[in-house]
Formats: structure tokens, C-alpha cells, sequence
């Protein structure tokens, strides 16, 4: 009986549980029900197992879209390409009023199956072996209302189609994917010639026809130009619709067709013996892709990377670059003369001789006798960016340069470009030239001077006249030495002034073709007139990125502007970082960008004004940090917490600061925190947990272990530099070191002392210390101790660290290990060493329990 009773139980147990998840878990794994949903994690798998469908993001991307994939493999179909999603846990996929559609976060409907509703009816979607999701009607319905094989994204599978139905209206297109992180439409497509050619053409932005398969061979059942011994095709053409398809002679294999991001289509097959794709057939020629390279790109086939900015010219998006999306194309390092000569560029543009080129489209056939005339011609056009000058006469491009190719080996067909560049760009190799020349000159100088000395030395009788050739001698050679070095110091001087103003075009284009957040960009003559012309007034202080300055705009706004010093080694850097995210970041917790200014040699930002300036302008003064009672700085404490757990979690980027500190947290009119200074911070892909780096930047005393010893981060090394100025807040002392008993401890081991003696109440700022709810402060201090544990797994996450300091009383917390760096890092032995909990009271004898950890 108790047997029957339990088995009862459990079965109760289990519908709950299937009715609670509404999850493909409990249903037919292959199969969406009127009554179920996708969201999260959760997929459904074809009945073969072949093919699984679910949310996924592509690379380290932070966009998830519903898709189907080999399981295991490649995707190869995407639903909602032109609305992806940020939060797949509240998002979800579920048949409503008789179609398949996609709920986003806001449960908006943002994709369909956009079929004639069927109510009434059961409405099942279901994913088949060959990677088809098909929409039925009715239990018995053969015939599919909607498939996904007749809307085929950029990969066509065996028995998918490519063509058009004169009734439905309906086209089939593979369209490619932006790059290999970015699902959205690009710029290339394949598709049937609707000009009875019976062939598919790939086209560039849906107008630019690039190449053709050429006609149908109805004889050998192939487009002649792809091996058949693995395919089967097939073409359709009759008055309703036109497709081509194809199947697989061996229907174990893996293989599909893609339009590539490339702009090439691409045949490939999944060949087992080896666990890896082998593409066995692509087309068209790489260089022959339309606008591959974008804008004043060329194209090597022979060199690696396929793409190459022109000399003078620098990728607009290194991200895209570096994804192999070349289509955002080149800008110019500097700008071209505007008529008006001032003192930097008072001589009008020249141009650079590019030989053995393909020449781009789009010329205009002018009048010229010579080439002299031609180069005039062009000179006299602001809008002329090149020339050519052959047997067939003058030709002049206008505007952007596209399809450049550089010929190379047995081709003889190209002809010199001639480049239209600003005279500095020459400046620059002239001075290298004279250099060299300069230096050729003291050389050969030296070493006449020393044979003639030889000569003279050898003939040469008195002591004097030796002792004499042996000083010119000497002379000779320091001279020489004195120019050798003079050359360096020139051509590295020059190299840092070309570097400085080939960083500052390149900001000032990148702000001016594409200002992503929409910032105002500000005048330089209004940001004088703001701050008194940088008057020392105005000064609020100073960082690694230059000064600060109060200023009133026209209306009447107080403002704080950044200002990039000219001696600032990481300025561009910072400047292009903080453009970049703070304007993405709205969080009353976080510092607000208000604009930019990019003008004359200057680089400035523009933030909201903060009257109480810096956390630890009150923290650290002894007759300042009055004014931060304990609500304050609890205040603070929570705040700080929260900015860092939304640019961790639930921003639109996720992010890593990496320079978290007291100096970096700004206070508004009633005390309230806003983190400011992301110069320094790094973009993290939605999934991704950690990442290395060469280059350690931040503040010691506030970097974790992992980070300042072996160059790891993650976001819980925010964590970490949470933990060292919570410490400074509750403490009112710096995180520097201390000297105690003649050794060098840290704030953290200072505290960590006091803590297991039971004297927690002596870490607590002596000014607040009778005033503060014990409880609290000592809550937070124990807090701190989780964050600065010597293990990053050992931290808690922000959104925990949250919890904990919103705790009431009687909520515990886990034990704590001895802190990280509780000795000066010269002294690292003994870090971390300790696993000694800490269960201990206050002298108020006010008590924190501390049982097992959860």
C-alpha cells in the first residue's frame, strides 16, 4: 500500500513539475505546442537527432536570435535576423493565434510565421531531420501551412530552394550574415536572375550584380560550374514559380550551400574521418567580390589579409577588421587641403603613384593633353580623390575609391593609380629621407677625416703633430656620434608627432562619419568661453587622461570638462573608450556624458558637474570627513555596489572597469555616488567570464591578485577593488600600507587583525564609530573580507554582494577567509594562507553569526 501510495506521490510530483516548466522536457523533444514555450537554455532536437533549434549568439556577441543548427555544428538558419535579443531567460518562442512568433523582453512580438490564422485548430511547430521547422495544422496534416525551407536566412540544406513564385510573390534569397558575429543581413546575396537566364547571380546591397553561375545545363543536371558527384540538382521554372534545389546522393552526409560574409558562395561537407568542415567549391575569385574592402581598400589575393588600406588611409572599425568585415573601408589619416593653408598645412595636396593597379569603376573620362594637365585637372577638384593616365587618356574618380585590386605576378593589365594625399603624408617620408641623407653625409665625412688622419698620423714625426691628429681624430668621431644620436632623437620625435596626429584624424573621423550615441559635439570656442579659456580658476583637478575644468555652457549649465593633455601617453585611448561607453550607460549610479569636443588639436569631454567632486576628497581629510555620517556612507556603499552590478549584468554592453577606486566615484548635490573614469574599461561578450592582457593598467593597491600578477580579469576583479574601498569607507584610511610593529601591512590586513581579535568596532572611522548602527558597518566590513578573497570563485558576484549588504540581522553570512595582500605584496608568502573563519564580536558585543558557508 505504501508502495502504490508513494509511486502516487510521485507521479503528482511530476505533472506539476511539467505543467510548472512548460518545457519541451515533458513533451515531444522535437515539438512546440499550443501549450508550451522556448526561453533560457531550452531547445528542442529533431527526432534523429540531427538538428536542434533554441536561442544562441554568435562569437562573443552580446545579441542572442532563435536558430537552427547541426547539433553540435554550424547554425545554419536564423529567424529573427534584423531584431535579435538581449535576454533570452524573459524572452520566449511559443505558438499564438495560429503562428510561430518571438516575444522579447518586453513581450513584444518582434518575428512571425505570418500565416493566415488557423483558430480552432491544433497548431504544432516541428523540427524535422533535414532541418526543416515546419508549422502544421491538425494532427494529421501532411501539408505544412509555413516552413522554414521556403525562407532560408544564408545557408541552403538539401531540399531547400532558392527562387520566386509568380502567385505567392514570395522570394527565396540567401542573404549573408554581417560577419561571423553579427547574424543581421550583410551586403551580399544569392539569388534566380528574373531575367530568363536561368542562373543565380550573387548581388551586393540587393542592386550590384558581381557574378553569375551562368544558364542551367539541363543535359548534365548542373550550372557547370559545381562537381555533381556528391549533388543531385535540380531546376524548376514554370509559369506559377522558378527554384533551384538539390539533394544528396549519400543522405548520411553533412553538407550545405552558404553565402558567405565574404560575398563568396561557398560549397561545403562534414567530412567525419577528420571532425571538420572541407569546403570543396567557392566562388567568385575573392578580389572579385564587390566593395569586399570597402572604401579606399585594396585587395591582394596573394597577401593575408585579403584587404589593405591605402597608404594615408587606416580601417575605419578596427572591430570590424578584425571580424574580417571590410566593408566599413578606409578614412584618411589626415585631411586634405581645404584652400585655406594654415601654419600646420599651408601646401596643397599631392599625389601618390600606385602602380600595377586594377583601377576601380565609376571614372569620368576628361579632356587632358598630358599627364601634367590630367594631375591639374584632378588637383583643382576638391572632390577628385585619384587620377590615371594611360592610352586610353585621362580618367578622375570622385568621391570614395572601391573595387582597388593589386595585380601582381603575370598579370599585365594594371595601370598606376595616382592617390590623392595631404602634403604632410610626403612630409613624413621626406624627413625620414633627409635623416638617412644626413647621416650618409656624416659617415662618409668621418671616414675621410679618419684616412686622411691615418695618412698624416703615419708620416708624421714630433709628438705634437701625433698628439694633434689624435685629438681631430676623437673630435671627428664624437661629432659623428653627436649626429647618429641627433638622427634618432629626430626621427623619434617626428614618429611621436606623426603618431599624436595620426590618433587625433583618426578619432575626429570616426566621430564624424558615425557618432554612435548621438552626443552633441561641441565648438572649441564654446568650451573656451566656458571655462575662461582654461583659466586655472576653473581647474578641479588632474588625471592620467590631463585636467579638469568647471564651465557654464550657453545655457547655463554647469559642467565638468576633461580636457586630453598633450602629454598624455594613453589619452587617444581613454578618450575613444569613454566616448564609446559612457554614452551607452544610463544609470543613476554611473557619471553622464553630456558631449565631445574634436577640434584644432583637441580632444575634450564633456560630463554632468558633480558640486562634492570626489568620494575621497571627503573620505581621506580630516576636516571633510565629518560630513559623511554613517547613512551617507552606507549610501554610498549600496550605490557604488549598484553601479557596478548594472554595467555587469544589465547593461546594453557588459563591462569591466578595472580601475574602480575612491578617486573614481563622484558625488552629486545630496551625496550621492556616480562612477566615472572608463578609460580604462573593457568590453566583455555576454558569456564571457575572463580575459587576459599585456598591458595591466589601474591603481595598485586596489588590482586584484590575478590581475596584477599574471594580467587575468573578470568581473570579479571589480569585485576585488569593490572589497578595498568598501574597506576605505567603513575605515576612513587609505588602501595604501600601513607600518605595524616594523612590518608593512595592508588596509585589508590591518582590519583582517582587529577582526579576528574580536575588536571589529576599532576598523570603523573613529569619527562615525559611536554614531553608526554597528550591525551595519560590521556587516560590511565582513562583506569586504568575501570580496578581497585570494580566489576569484571564493568572491561573490556583485548582484550577491547586493543581498548580503541588504541583509536584515538575522540573515547569515558565509565565513570568510583570510583577505588577499593581508601583508604588502613584497611580502606575498604569506597571502591567502590563512582558512581560519572569523565568528567574533564587537566590543558593543553586537554579533554577526557566520555558520557554514551556503
Amino acid at each position: 500500500m505504501d508502495t502504490i501510495t508513494n509511486l502516487m506521490k510521485s507521479m503528482v510530483y511530476v505533472i506539476l513539475l511539467c505543467l510548472y516548466l512548460k518545457t519541451h522536457i515533458c513533451l515531444a523533444a522535437d515539438t512546440i505546442t499550443t501549450n508550451q514555450s522556448l526561453s533560457g537554455d531550452q531547445t528542442i532536437v529533431s527526432a534523429g537527432g540531427v538538428f536542434e533549434l533554441g536561442f544562441f549568439n554568435p562569437g562573443s556577441s552580446s545579441k542572442y536570435y532563435i536558430g537552427i543548427w547541426y547539433k553540435d555544428l554550424d547554425v545554419v538558419w536564423v529567424a529573427n535576423r534584423e531584431q535579435p535579443i538581449t535576454d533570452t531567460s524573459s524572452s520566449e518562442l511559443r505558438i499564438s493565434d495560429g503562428n510561430l512568433v518571438l516575444f522579447n523582453e518586453s513581450k513584444s512580438p518582434i518575428w512571425s510565421t505570418n500565416v493566415s490564422s488557423t483558430s480552432g485548430t491544433s497548431i504544432r511547430a516541428v523540427l524535422l531531420d533535414n532541418g526543416n521547422l515546419v508549422l502544421r495544422a491538425g494532427s494529421n496534416s501532411s501539408q505544412p501551412s509555413w516552413q522554414s525551407f521556403y525562407h532560408p536566412s544564408g545557408t541552403l540544406l538539401p531540399g531547400g530552394r532558392i527562387g520566386f513564385s509568380s502567385i505567392t510573390k514570395q522570394k527565396q534569397i540567401l542573404t549573408s550574415w554581417k560577419s561571423s558575429e553579427d547574424a543581421a543581413p550583410g551586403l551580399y546575396s544569392l539569388e534566380l536572375d528574373r531575367n530568363g537566364t536561368n542562373s543565380y547571380i550573387l548581388l551586393w546591397n540587393r542592386s550590384k550584380q558581381y557574378w553569375t553561375s551562368g544558364p542551367w545545363d539541363e543535359k548534365n543536371r548542373t550550372f557547370g560550374l559545381v562537381t555533381d558527384y556528391i549533388y543531385n540538382f535540380s531546376y524548376v521554372t514554370n509559369k506559377n514559380e522558378s527554384y533551384f534545389t538539390y539533394s544528396l546522393y549519400d543522405p548520411a552526409i553533412l553538407s550545405t550551400f552558404l553565402m558567405h560574409a565574404s560575398g563568396r558562395v561557398r560549397q561545403k561537407s562534414w567530412l567525419r574521418s577528420v571532425n571538420q568542415w572541407q569546403f570543396f567549391w567557392s566562388q567568385p575569385r575573392q578580389c572579385q567580390v564587390y566593395a569586399f574592402c570597402g572604401a579606399f581598400g585594396s585587395c591582394d589575393e596573394k597577401s593575408s589579409p585579403f584587404c589593405n588600406c591605402l597608404n594615408g588611409f587606416e580601417p575605419k572599425s578596427k572591430v570590424d577588421w578584425d571580424l574580417q568585415d571590410y566593408s566599413g573601408g578606409c578614412s584618411r589619416r589626415t585631411y586634405l587641403y581645404s584652400g585655406n593653408a594654415t601654419s600646420d598645412n599651408a601646401e596643397k595636396d599631392r599625389f601618390l603613384d600606385m602602380p600595377s593597379m586594377s583601377l576601380p569603376e565609376n571614372q569620368e573620362s576628361v579632356d587632358a593633353a598630358s599627364i601634367v594637365q590630367c594631375e591639374s585637372i584632378c588637383l583643382n577638384n576638391q572632390s577628385c580623390a585619384a587620377y590615371a593616365y594611360d592610352s586610353n587618356g585621362c580618367s578622375i574618380w570622385i568621391g570614395d575609391l572601391f573595387n582597388l585590386e593589386q595585380l601582381t605576378g603575370d598579370d599585365s593589365d594594371g595601370t598606376t593609380l595616382y592617390l590623392r594625399l595631404a602634403a604632410s603624408e610626403f612630409k613624413n617620408v621626406k624627413s625620414n629621407t633627409d635623416a638617412a641623407l644626413l647621416l650618409w653625409w656624416a659617415v662618409i665625412t668621418w671616414k675621410h677625416h679618419f684616412n686622411c688622419s691615418f695618412l698624416f698620423f703615419a708620416g708624421a714625426k714630433s709628438p705634437a703633430k701625433k698628439r694633434s691628429l689624435v685629438i681631430a681624430t676623437i673630435t671627428a668621431t664624437a661629432g659623428l656620434l653627436t649626429v647618429i644620436v641627433g638622427c634618432i632623437l629626430w626621427k623619434k620625435t617626428l614618429g611621436k608627432r606623426r603618431e599624436r596626429r595620426r590618433k587625433y584624424n583618426e578619432t575626429k573621423s570616426n566621430i564624424g562619419a558615425k557618432n554612435d550615441a548621438e552626443l552633441p559635439v561641441y565648438s572649441l570656442k564654446s568650451i573656451l568661453v566656458a571655462t575662461n579659456n582654461f583659466s586655472e580658476t576653473n581647474k578641479l583637478g588632474e588625471g592620467g587622461f590631463g585636467p579638469v575644468y568647471k564651465g557654464i555652457l550657453t545655457e547655463s549649465q554647469e559642467v565638468a570638462i576633461k580636457r586630453l593633455s598633450k602629454k598624455s601617453g594613453q589619452g587617444h585611448q581613454e578618450f575613444m573608450n569613454e566616448l564609446k561607453l559612457i554614452a551607452k550607460l544610463q544609470h543613476t549610479n554611473l557619471v553622464r556624458l553630456l558631449g565631445c569636443c574634436i577640434e584644432d588639436g583637441e580632444m575634450i569631454l564633456i560630463y554632468e558637474y558633480m558640486p562634492n567632486r570626489s568620494l575621497d576628497k571627503f573620505l581621506f581629510d580630516a576636516s571633510e570627513n565629518m560630513k559623511l555620517d554613517w547613512d551617507k556612507r552606507f549610501q554610498i556603499i549600496e550605490g557604488v555596489a549598484q553601479g557596478v552590478l548594472y554595467i555587469h549584468k544589465y547593461s546594453r554592453l557588459k563591462i569591466i572597469h578595472r580601475d574602480l577606486k575612491t578617486s573614481n566615484v563622484l558625488l552629486d548635490d545630496t551625496m550621492k555616488p556616480r562612477i566615472s573614469d572608463f578609460g580604462m574599461a573593457r568590453i566583455f561578450g555576454i558569456n564571457q567570464t575572463e580575459a587576459n592582457t599585456n598591458r595591466v593598467v589601474g591603481t595598485y593597491g586596489y588590482m586584484s591578485p590575478e590581475y596584477g600578477l599574471y594580467g587575468q580579469f573578470s568581473e570579479k576583479s571589480d569585485v576585488f577593488s569593490y572589497g578595498v574601498l568598501l574597506l576605505e569607507i567603513v575605515s576612513g584610511k587609505r588602501s595604501g600600507s600601513f607600518y605595524h610593529v616594523e612590518r608593512a601591512v595592508t588596509l585589508a590586513g590591518w582590519a583582517w587583525e582587529l577582526w579576528k581579535e574580536g575588536k571589529g568596532m576599532e576598523v570603523i572611522d573613529a569619527s562615525i564609530r559611536e554614531t553608526c548602527r554597528p550591525h551595519e558597518a560590521l556587516r560590511c566590513i565582513h562583506v569586504g573580507f568575501l570580496c578581497l578573497q585570494q580566489s576569484p570563485a571564493d568572491r561573490p558576484t556583485m548582484s550577491s554582494v547586493i543581498h548580503m549588504l541588504q541583509a536584515s540581522d538575522a540573515t547569515s553570512l558565509p565565513p570568510s577567509k583570510e583577505p588577499a595582500f593581508s601583508t604588502d605584496i613584497r611580502n606575498s608568502s604569506a597571502r591567502g594562507s590563512s582558512s581560519e573563519t572569523c565568528t567574533r564580536f564587537s566590543n558593543n558585543e553586537v554579533t554577526i553569526s557566520l555558520p557554514e558557508a551556503r
